[in-house]
């Protein structure tokens, strides 16, 4: 400071007589700034604590024109160590001179088309296909950053069905829905559950019955047919229901088809109307429906560990649910039951008592 106003050497006394005072200042407003960092709830002192301590103590602002140019320092004068950030001074005229920066952005939404019927255009806002084809390998192996472990990353598998499995999923959609009662059908069962080269068909058959179920809710013969077709594809030695990739032209997606499958199979047997006519057999369906869900219990529950879990929740909501129909009672009573002796022990003799008073007036 005394630099700065034209005294070249400060006496040495003077230097002394200023130290502690400047040093009581310094103090002051320091403690001040962490105090401004403690009510901020951070643990690292910034430039804004110190001026907001400047701000509580009516001491003048510091005036400056903020810059993104790094920092340069300059060495004091007589001092070999001691730097200090040399503030150049910036005229008025070449602030007001120099050009506005750019506006951000508005918020907008823009519309494209990622696919028109299965093919993707040619457009800037669509990637090109080489850079989503997925390569030869299926796995690669990177370096994680932090701790240098290899990690494993499984890419999608492009799925490409043969003209003669198009032809025969075709086919078995077009019995399904049309000519169950037909021997034809039957023998399409028989296919499902003993053919070996079926394992592609798996997520576009768990698709079509998921898809059928939600429609067909009051067509009780083509749900019938359904859960035939789904006990055929479960009693496949050679489909393993499990996780995987698919990816076609439109999207890339992963299929669990256990758990595809199990809302259309819990949909027959707890939903409250199944065929449109009060004649339609829907006990039997019912019925069906849960000795089919209580075999994959039993030879999917070593797999998945919450499987019968989240099962019994839904068949004891069901059950106890006094403004649920009596038909979905029934469904799931039949569900419960089909697990076995130590379900019914656990699940449907504690409750007995309270479900019999809701059938008193019954």
């Amino acid at each position: 400071i005394a630099q700065s106003i034209g005294i070249p050497s400060l006496p040495a006394d003077v230097s002394a007589a200023l130290a502690p005072d400047v040093e009581y200042r310094l103090r002051e407003i320091m403690q001040e700034a962490i105090k401004c960092m403690r009510h901020a709830k951070r643990t690292v002192l910034t430039a804004d604590d110190v001026d907001s301590a400047l701000s509580l103590r009516n001491v003048e602002p510091v005036y400056g024109f903020a810059s993104g140019d790094p920092l340069r320092f300059k060495r004091a004068v007589g001092h070999k160590d001691l730097f200090y950030i040399d503030d150049r001074e910036v005229d008025f005229k070449e602030i007001i001179e120099a050009p506005l920066p750019k506006a951000p952005l508005d918020t907008a939404v823009v519309a494209h088309w990622l696919a028109i019927e299965g093919v993707q255009p040619a457009i800037p806002e669509n990637p090109p296909i080489d850079a989503i084809a997925a390569p030869t390998e299926n796995k690669r192996t990177e370096h994680a950053k932090d701790d240098g472990l290899p990690v494993d990353i499984k890419l999608p598998v492009k799925h490409i069905l043969s003209r003669e499995l198009q032809m025969y999923f075709d086919k078995i959609a077009e019995l399904t829905m049309s000519r169950s009662s037909t021997p034809v059908f039957r023998e399409a069962l028989v296919s499902l559950s003993k053919d070996s080269g079926l394992h592609p068909l798996v997520p576009y058959f768990s698709y079509f019955i998921a898809d059928e179920v939600t429609r067909s809710l009051a067509d009780l013969p083509v749900l019938f047919a359904l859960m035939r077709v789904v006990q055929s594809l479960l009693r496949n030695p050679h489909i393993h229901i499990e996780p995987y990739h698919i990816t076609s032209k439109r999207a890339t997606l992963v299929y669990c088809q256990l758990h595809q499958l199990m809302p259309s199979m819990i949909t027959c047997i707890v939903a409250k109307r199944l065929g449109h006519r009060l004649s339609d057999n829907h006990w039997e369906l019912r019925d069906f429906s849960a000795n089919l869900v209580a075999s994959v219990c039993r030879r999917y529950g070593h797999v998945y560990h919450n499987l019968q879990i989240r099962l019994t929740k839904t068949l004891v909501h069901a059950f106890l649910d006094p403004h649920k129909a009596l038909t979905q009672h029934y469904g799931a009573v039949q569900g419960i039951s089909a697990l076995g002796p130590s379900a019914i022990r656990l699940l449907l003799l504690p409750n007995l008592q309270t479900y019999m008073q809701l059938l008193d007036p019954e």
